[in-house]
């Protein structure tokens, strides 16, 4: 057989990735939804995951090709397929050990385009998985991100999930009726509002009752660790979409939380970012610098869109 014909072939990719767990805390952090499908964009940069939620919510992990150990990419452009996504990280889950790193090689295309997940550092067995793929749905919706004014409207915060939740968790060490609280803002709408003197966040929930927080930034430095702002803005989001965006982290990327940065863009559009950590959990740490801190390529992107609510 020609090289030609060897080559035509070739999947499209071929990749092993020595931290299963990572890649499965950063495809669970976009996990809201129990059935929930995913679109897979694979390119010769690394792969990246898309869902999405009625038109608006959106959010997509950036799997760079420095996370993996190998990274074969032979296709032309950028294939997409589709695939369940809680198979998907169930898949994955079914790879991981706990206390030890494990070595795993997926390929894309199989022989009848499935997805081809197996082990590649046992000696004594070999875990092979084999996941149907499908034609994927188009995205309903693309964006281009744009800021809302000259500054980017901007902050940082660092704390068990948003400051509307934290703030939530300390009503329950205070005695507070939280499911009252959950009652009022589930199913609703939050209004998020940005000014820059005093530099203040302000978190309202108005449904069967009202909700305020507001965070100044000088007064909660151990929460919002960067803030930047310009001018004042105001607007309102779906509770459940909000939630979506930090409630499924899991709890090994919250106790390494690196603060998450949201910017208001134009029209509203909120971008939540998060950091990932896909580093080994086996006792040496080759990606460590010697200041101790993770190296950028061992780092998962996520980025949430959010679509602001339309006054009618």
């Amino acid at each position: 057989m020609s090289s030609s014909a060897v080559e035509a072939e070739a999947p499209d990719l071929v990749c092993q990735l020595d931290s299963v767990q990572g890649m499965v805390d950063a495809l669970s952090a976009v996990r809201w939804k129990r059935h929930q499908d995913a679109v897979v964009e694979l390119s010769e940069h690394g792969v990246v995951l898309i869902v999405e939620d009625t038109g608006c919510l959106q959010a997509k992990v950036y799997l760079q090709r420095e996370l993996f150990v190998r990274y074969e990419y032979h296709a032309e452009g950028r294939p997409r397929f589709g695939v369940s996504l809680g198979l998907f990280v169930d898949c994955l889950n079914s790879f991981s050990a706990p206390g030890r790193s494990s070595m795993i090689e997926i390929q894309y295309p199989g022989p009848d385009m499935q997805l081809l997940i197996k082990s590649v550092d046992s000696l004594d067995a070999c875990i092979y998985a084999e996941i149907r793929t499908r034609i994927p749905d188009t995205i309903s919706w693309d964006y281009n991100f744009e800021p809302a004014g000259s500054t980017p409207l901007t902050f940082t915060v660092k704390l068990f999930q948003t400051p509307l939740l934290s703030s939530i968790k300390k009503m329950i060490l205070h005695g507070w009726n939280v499911h009252f609280c959950f009652k009022i803002l589930l199913g609703s709408s939050i209004q998020i509002n940005l000014q820059p003197d005093p530099p203040c966040i302000t978190f309202k929930g108005e449904g069967h009752g009202d909700l305020q927080i507001d965070f100044t930034y000088y007064v909660n430095t151990d929460l919002v660790i960067a803030f930047h702002c310009d001018c004042q803005v105001s607007y309102r989001y779906k509770y459940k979409f909000l939630r979506a965006t930090t409630s499924n982290l899991p709890s090994s990327v919250i106790k390494d939380n690196r603060g998450s940065k949201l910017t208001i863009g134009r029209g509203g559009m909120l971008k939540v970012q998060h950091l990932v950590s896909v580093a080994r959990s086996a006792t040496s740490h080759p990606h460590i610098d010697s200041a101790g801190h993770q190296q950028p390529s061992r780092i998962a992107y996520i980025e949430f869109f959010v679509k602001s609510e339309v006054d009618e």
